[in-house]
Order: structure tokens, then C-alpha cells, then sequence
């Protein structure tokens, strides 16, 4: 049997080759080239190197069976003709079944739920084949060599959209590091209520970054806990829930001082009753990042040099329960359609964790490819 792959797949490789069984079906398995899949399947228990149908089917249901059920796998099993008696379906037949699992329309599947589900797919292949390398790299972690090359910070990427390149940051640091950034986007619960500022979330971070202290650290002003109280009490929202995808504006208080000039605060979050608990709709984060670009265009007139730059979390991505792909698929259906239509946004994305970077960075080079 082949020793273990000692790097990572390739993402966007394998998510061209599920693609291909996408367009094709599973009945027509033996006839497709998918060699990283079929080296993934001889890598694994059954694979037997002869007869690459069968154990890359094997692959794919595995990986499916990951996705955790509900939506996201039903539409992937329907996708890929891996659901029962769907084996022989045309392509066209497939979407649309998986279409209606989403209560979408073909077309919008096919530009953005399509997307995130075969993503996911791949996703799962990718931490399938790791599997087989997690111990090398465990004990690789726990005695590094002082030589390693500590990964990036900052990441710039070229994304091929509508056959341009657009330029998308990445950070991979706390949100309260930004720097020379126009907009922040601060994901809200409905009731525009920060939490308490020594909290790890991003708008706790933001709420104690942008507050104003003496020199021994006392706080002098809540800044933007008080600006964006204000906001509310402005548009007749204290002590009541605004409709989610509602976007409120404070300034960055503090935050200033490193060139931050806006906090766009985005209701994605509500609360369930009597718990400490909320539920993010992704249809509420498009909504509400498609809001922050329509705010900015106002805004952007009243200050100079014009507001140009904008920064997103992963909204919901937290105590929201949305996944990290979740999130992202719901972010960039909004910020897609800002950039196809030619608009000259320069934008960033922020996450704490290198593995999260590296989760955007393989959608980001694979968001713009034409099917």
C-alpha cells in the first residue's frame, strides 16, 4: 500500500474532481479521470488500485456521510447521484432535485448553494486523506523545529471573478490588529446589545479596543457601546428587535488612532427566548453584508479620501452555530454579487485561526472558476 501523502491536498484539485462526478453521476465513474480521488481511495482500507468506480464512490459516500445530515448532505447525496435511485439521473435532474432541498431556484443554486455543498465535499475528502498523516504532524506540532517558518499574517490573494482578477485580504490575527481599514463589520444579536467587553467575540474585542482609557488603563468612554446605544434610541429600536440583515453605523472610537474609521454593526443574531442561546439564518447574513456595501456607497460620498475599504468576520460563525463554510458561502453570495457588478471595493476577511485562513483561502481560489 502507498505511504500516507506527507502535504496537504490541494483543495481546489479535489473540488475540480468532485465537479467532474458532479456534471457526470457515480454511474459514470470508470470513465472519468479523478486521480487524486482515486489515489485518496488507495490510500484507504478497500482500495484495491484496480477498479477506481467503486472505491472512489466509496470515498465520496464517506466524505457525504461527514457533512453531519440535514440540507447540506441531502443536497450533496441528491448532487452527486448519491441518493438512492438518483445513480442514473442527468446532471440537470440532480440540481434540481437538490435545488428544491434548499427551496431555491436552479439558478440559484447552481451560483451559490452548489458551491458551498460540493465545497463541503471536498472539504470532508480533504480531512479524509489527512487522516492518514495526523500523527506524523501531531508529533511534528509538539517538537517543531526552532527553523519552522511561521505561517502569515496577512495574505494577499487574486480572485478570478467574471474574468478579472479582484484583490481580497486575508488576516490572520484578532480584529482589534486592523489597520488602515475604512469599514469593520462587527457581526450584532437583533437588539443591537454588545456583550461585556472583556468577552473573547469579535464586537466584545471591537467594543474594548474602541473605548478611550487613561494612561493606567481605566476606562474613560465606552465609546462605541455608547454610540451605537444612541444609534438605537435614533431610529426608535431600544429595547426592541430590529428585522435581521439591519446594519447600524458607529464610529471606531478609539480605534482611529490606527486608521479604522467606521464600525458597521450587522444584526445577524436572535436570541432565543429564555436561553442564552441564538440562531443565525445565512439568507440574513447575505442581506445584511449586501446592506453594508449599499451604507458605504451612501457614506463614502461625505468623507475624504472616500470610504473604499471594508473588513468582514466570519458572521455567525460562533455562538451563531453556522459552520465556517456556512459563513463564508453566505458572506461572499452578497460580496460576489458587489464585485460582479464592477464595483471597486477593496476587501478583507479576518479570522483568528490559520486553519480558518487556510479553509477561505482554498474557497476564495476557487470561488471565481467557471463550472
Amino acid at each position: 500500500m502507498p505511504s500516507p501523502q506527507p502535504y496537504p491536498l490541494d483543495h481546489r484539485t479535489v473540488l475540480a474532481e468532485v465537479r467532474k462526478v458532479r456534471r457526470a453521476g457515480v454511474v459514470r465513474l470508470r470513465e472519468l479521470a479523478v486521480p487524486v480521488l482515486a489515489e485518496v481511495a488507495r490510500e484507504l482500507p478497500w482500495g484495491d488500485g484496480e477498479s477506481p468506480g467503486g472505491p472512489v464512490e466509496k470515498v465520496l459516500r464517506l466524505a457525504v456521510s461527514r457533512m453531519g445530515g440535514g440540507t447540506l448532505q441531502t443536497a450533496a447525496e441528491y448532487s452527486l447521484g448519491l441518493a438512492q435511485g438518483t445513480r442514473d439521473w442527468p446532471s440537470a435532474d440532480r440540481r434540481r432535485r437538490a435545488a428544491q432541498v434548499y427551496g431555491v431556484s436552479v439558478e440559484r443554486f447552481r451560483k451559490h448553494h452548489e458551491f458551498m455543498v460540493l465545497g463541503q465535499v471536498a472539504e470532508q475528502i480533504v480531512q479524509v486523506a489527512e487522516q492518514r498523516v495526523g500523527r506524523e504532524r501531531a508529533r511534528v506540532a509538539e517538537h517543531p523545529s526552532p527553523l519552522a517558518e511561521l505561517p502569515a499574517a496577512h495574505r494577499s490573494l487574486n480572485v478570478r471573478l467574471h474574468r478579472r482578477a479582484v484583490p481580497v485580504t486575508l488576516h490572520v490575527h484578532s480584529v482589534d490588529l486592523l489597520r488602515d481599514i475604512d469599514v469593520v463589520v462587527s457581526p450584532s444579536n437583533t437588539y443591537f446589545a454588545l456583550p461585556a467587553p472583556y468577552k473573547s467575540s469579535v464586537s466584545a474585542t471591537l467594543r474594548r479596543a474602541g473605548a478611550r482609557r487613561d494612561p493606567t488603563g481605566g476606562l474613560v468612554e465606552d465609546l462605541i457601546h455608547d454610540e451605537l446605544g444612541d444609534w438605537a434610541a435614533r431610529h426608535g429600536a431600544s429595547g426592541r428587535a430590529a428585522l435581521p440583515g439591519t446594519v447600524a453605523v458607529t464610529s471606531a472610537g478609539a480605534l482611529a488612532a490606527q486608521s479604522v474609521r467606521r464600525i458597521y454593526h450587522v444584526a445577524v443574531a436572535v436570541p432565543r427566548p429564555e436561553t442564552n442561546d441564538y440562531d443565525v439564518q445565512p439568507a440574513d447574513i447575505t442581506r445584511g453584508v449586501a446592506r453594508v456595501f449599499a451604507l458605504m456607497a451612501e457614506e463614502s460620498r461625505r468623507y475624504d479620501p472616500p470610504l473604499r475599504s471594508v473588513c468582514l468576520p466570519l458572521l455567525g460563525a460562533g455562538r451563531g452555530g453556522l459552520t465556517p463554510l456556512e459563513s463564508f458561502a453566505a458572506l461572499w453570495a452578497a460580496v460576489e454579487a458587489e464585485l460582479a457588478r464592477g464595483a471597486d471595493w477593496d476587501v478583507h476577511f479576518v479570522v483568528r485561526r490559520h486553519a480558518r485562513a487556510d479553509l477561505l483561502e482554498r474557497l476564495l481560489t476557487t470561488a471565481g472558476e467557471e463550472e
